[in-house]
């Protein structure tokens, strides 16, 4: 059973999980999220354990263009299509267990709750 990050190689804190992940010696498959954003059933969980608030980035000029004027009204279909086509906007490091448990490597040590 394999541990999903992912993963933006120019984070501090996503590089931090991967190496925590990886002294753990779990099996891993790295995703570059960037380049290949999440699936939309993966991103439904994520909203639905992790939260909305938590799952993105309110710093990014894709969060302020197509989010925030709108984030009360968005379905979640809508904003994982946005997701989507935005990763950016994705908080990071995000950590899928084989079992579906999810947590947000920040900090690192978040993701030991699903270890």
């Amino acid at each position: 059973m394999t541990y999903t990050i992912y993963h933006n190689p120019r984070c501090s804190k996503s590089r931090l999980a991967l190496k925590l992940l990886r002294k753990e010696g779990v099996p891993l498959e790295v995703i570059k999220y960037l380049e290949t954003p999440p699936a939309h059933g993966v991103l439904l969980q994520a909203l639905k354990k992790i939260g909305r608030e938590a799952l993105l980035r309110k710093g990014e000029d894709a969060y302020y263009q197509h989010i925030r004027p709108r984030l009360k009204s968005l379905q979640d279909d809508e904003l994982i299509d946005i997701m989507t086509q935005h990763p950016e906007v994705i908080e990071r490091p995000l950590v899928v267990a084989p079992d579906g448990r999810m947590a947000l490597g920040r900090p690192p040590e978040n993701i030991k709750s699903i270890l």
